[in-house]
């Protein structure tokens, strides 16, 4: 499923004007959901919108579950578009670019096609954690770059390339939280967290929590380290978000147009 994604891949880039070289180191990064470049300017060199999309499109595919892509090419692809994560992570992925795009009509893109273009591709890019930028979110409303930095922390599907706290993770959380507050209301019901029909064991959503109640606190800790060592606010939050969810790029002095080599000594091994 991997090498049958990065062929089409590199094919599609190719037809769009790429060389194969770059198709070929582009497909890998895509598909591994890494999002290193040959160019310095990432994906917005080529200033071509379909590349763009193309790369949109196998960033979202690379998020998914890969099983859910072998489901599919086994001809099931019903149980592949019922997929409670799969709905989520698309929900989250669709709800983003829309938000996205309606903070940034007329201001930031005249034009509302590439406004939608670069929405997409940089919450597909920040959502499955590869970290490709064709654009300096940084000039965005306010609203916009919070919307990313709230996706920073959702991540990529269970059993995909992505990193972060996964979907799966989140929509159970989600659960458990909707389940607690149903028994302030119903407390002698019994109910149980479910998750494609089937029962989540309590050790499974034990160890979800605690994975969470880590990362997060992980996340804090860190920000305030690297904030002690000089670091600006935005930049603290931002770096340890992209770092600890591998995503790459962030805000501040680790923004879209920026690298992370200004930051102090101490604090790129903190990172």
């Amino acid at each position: 499923v991997y090498v049958l994604l990065t062929g089409i891949e590199v094919l599609l880039l190719m037809a769009g004007g790429m060389g194969w070289f770059d198709s070929i180191n582009h497909a890998f990064t895509t598909m591994a959901t890494g999002g290193f470049s040959t160019r310095n300017a990432s994906v917005a060199a080529y200033d071509s919108a379909f590349i763009d999309w193309v790369i949109t499109l196998f960033m979202f595919l690379a998020g998914i579950n890969f099983s859910l892509h072998y489901l599919a090419l086994r001809g099931r692809l019903g149980e592949f578009l019922r997929n409670d994560e799969f709905l989520f992570y698309s929900g989250m992925a669709i709800a983003g670019t829309f938000l996205i795009t309606l903070f940034n009509m007329g201001g930031t893109y005249p034009n509302f096609f590439d406004n939608l273009r670069y929405s997409a591709f940089q919450i597909v890019s920040i959502v499955t954690t590869t970290g490709f930028a064709t654009a300096d979110y940084e000039q965005w409303p306010a609203m916009a770059q919070l919307i990313l930095l709230l996706c920073m922390f959702l991540g990529a599907s269970a059993g995909s390339t992505g990193g972060g706290m996964k979907c799966l993770r989140i929509m159970l959380c989600f659960k458990y939280c909707y389940r607690e507050l149903f028994y302030l209301v119903h407390p002698h019901a019994v109910t149980q967290i479910k998750i494609g029909g089937k029962a989540v064991p309590d050790e499974v959503m034990r160890s979800i929590l605690g994975f969470l109640a880590l990362y997060m606190g992980l996340f804090a800790t860190c920000s305030v380290i690297l904030a002690g060592m000089g670091v600006d606010f935005v930049t603290s939050f931002a770096a340890v978000a992209a770092t600890i969810g591998n995503i790459g790029p962030g805000f501040g002095m680790v923004g879209p147009v920026e690298n992370y080599a200004q930051l102090p000594f101490l604090g790129k091994w903190l990172l």
